[in-house]
């Protein structure tokens, strides 16, 4: 049951959520009702929140059906991690990393590497692209980048699961945390674009087998 203050905030946080664990998937409806009631909130809360995440690109409204998890393909693929891309290289070529900046880099790189499963690893992921942007202060990109990575999670947890692939990326974060360790951000920017079109280059790989 939630606590009846910010419905709307709170059912998109428990909708996230339930993505995220794989609880709501990929090309299946919503049911207001049945949400409404495991909530034990009206139905208002609940549409306000599909709302604000089919704004966001999360889901879809599809006429005579409902809200949906739009199912996965290479265009949308192409425009968001293009697109997560460029955010991130303008938040890193505007941030000034401190020291322990850094050291939180590599301490997150520790825990992705160490990850046992693959949703640990994309999550560890996600957060390791999170701290590097985090100094940015423009909060509306950084905003519109937790969305559109929220909804990368789906292609990243359908498809990169294999050990082999991510060896590959724990070298670029590396080389990532070196670049801006030795104030280079200008190859800190291309490394970055170049472990996001990684990325790309796999799930499109996949989508189109």
């Amino acid at each position: 049951m939630l606590v009846k203050i910010n419905l709307r905030d709170q059912v998109r946080d428990y909708l996230l959520s339930e993505m995220i664990t794989g609880n709501l998937k990929t090309g299946k409806t919503i049911n207001l009702a049945a949400l409404a009631r495991h909530l034990n909130v009206s139905v208002t809360p609940i549409r306000e929140a599909l709302t604000q995440l089919q704004q966001a690109h999360i889901i879809k409204a599809i006429p005579n059906r409902g809200f949906i998890i739009a199912e996965l393909d290479v265009e949308e693929a192409e425009e968001l991690y293009e697109l997560v891309a460029n955010l991130e290289v303008m938040a890193i070529e505007n941030t000034e990393f401190s020291q322990e900046d850094i050291v939180n880099l590599k301490n997150q790189q520790e825990v992705f590497e160490n990850a046992t499963n693959a949703i640990d690893r994309i999550q560890a992921d996600l957060e390791f692209h999170r701290l590097l942007t985090q100094g940015y202060k423009n909060k509306l990109a950084l905003k519109i980048l937790h969305d559109l990575k929220t909804r990368i999670f789906f292609y990243e947890r359908a498809f990169t699961n294999d050990d082999s692939f991510y060896n590959k990326s724990d070298n670029q974060h590396d080389s990532i945390i070196s670049a801006i360790a030795d104030d280079n951000v200008p190859t800190a920017s291309l490394l970055l674009k170049m472990n996001w079109m990684l990325i790309l280059n796999y799930v499109q790989k996949k989508l189109t087998e």
